[in-house]
């Protein structure tokens, strides 16, 4: 589904990648873990085109297709999600509201015609029982007021309802206590099926308590230095990151 080659990429003339090398295929759930600096958010800016960044060297491709030239919004109409570490607040904009238009850019890429408020309200329905959350968050306004476990998850209800084929999760996990994180897991275990990929960046074990990866990928400055299963957080857990680093 995925396949990333010799990655390299910076932010006003700063390199951060180095040669990044990746290959995610359908079904398959990837956590990338490293110390702070180490590049991986920038890996998730550049999959998804953030303009801020330059790709200077190497290829992304997604299902085959180049997509190092494309923008953000036709990347995410190919089936690309990104869930942003800090969700932003959208004032005066409610949930559904907000699900529907992107949901509706969605379906006008595709040539399907819209979906009106009651038809996109029963597709809704379901969404909301997949990602373990109630109606009521649907008229309120986009992360809004909203306490951090609240926005994460309501990443999570946006991400089930555009059902991209590869969702990326930057630090979904941080500042979550341990029953925000178990909700917030219900949601993204349900999204997963073997059609679809996920690329987890996280520093710490416990999500992948509940969301069990099929690979784990250190990095450090800027590319991958080991690759290894989910036994593979235990053992930065008791070790750190020096005994790969030094």
């Amino acid at each position: 589904m995925l396949e990333i080659k010799n990655l390299h990429a910076s932010i006003n003339q700063i390199k951060i990648l180095n040669g990044l090398n990746l290959v995610v295929k359908s079904g398959e759930i990837h956590a990338i873990m490293g110390t702070n600096g180490s590049g991986k958010s920038t890996f998730s800016k550049i999959l998804t085109g953030h303009p801020a960044y330059t790709l200077n060297k190497g290829e992304i491709l997604f299902e085959g297709k180049k997509l190092n030239k494309l923008s953000p919004e036709e990347r995410s109409q190919l089936g690309i999600f990104l869930a942003f570490q800090y969700p932003v607040e959208i004032p005066g904009v409610s949930n559904e509201e907000f699900l529907r238009i992107a949901y509706n850019l969605k379906r006008k890429s595709k040539n399907l015609p819209d979906l009106n408020p009651i038809e996109f309200l029963e597709i809704l329905k379901d969404k909301l029982d997949a990602s373990n959350l109630t109606i009521d968050f649907l008229n309120r306004n986009v992360n809004e007021g909203f306490s951090g476990g609240e926005k994460k998850r309501n990443e999570i209800l946006q991400m089930t309802v555009l059902d991209p084929k590869l969702a990326i999760l930057d630090e979904t996990d941080s500042g979550l206590d341990i029953d925000a994180l178990r909700n917030l897991s219900i949601g993204i275990n349900n999204f997963m099926n073997k059609e679809k990929s996920l690329i987890i960046i996280t520093h710490y074990q416990r999500l992948l308590d509940y969301i069990v990866p099929d690979f784990i990928h250190i990095m450090h400055n800027g590319k991958i230095i080991k690759t290894g299963d989910a036994s593979l957080a235990l053992t930065l857990e008791t070790k750190g990151y020096e005994w790969l680093i030094n």
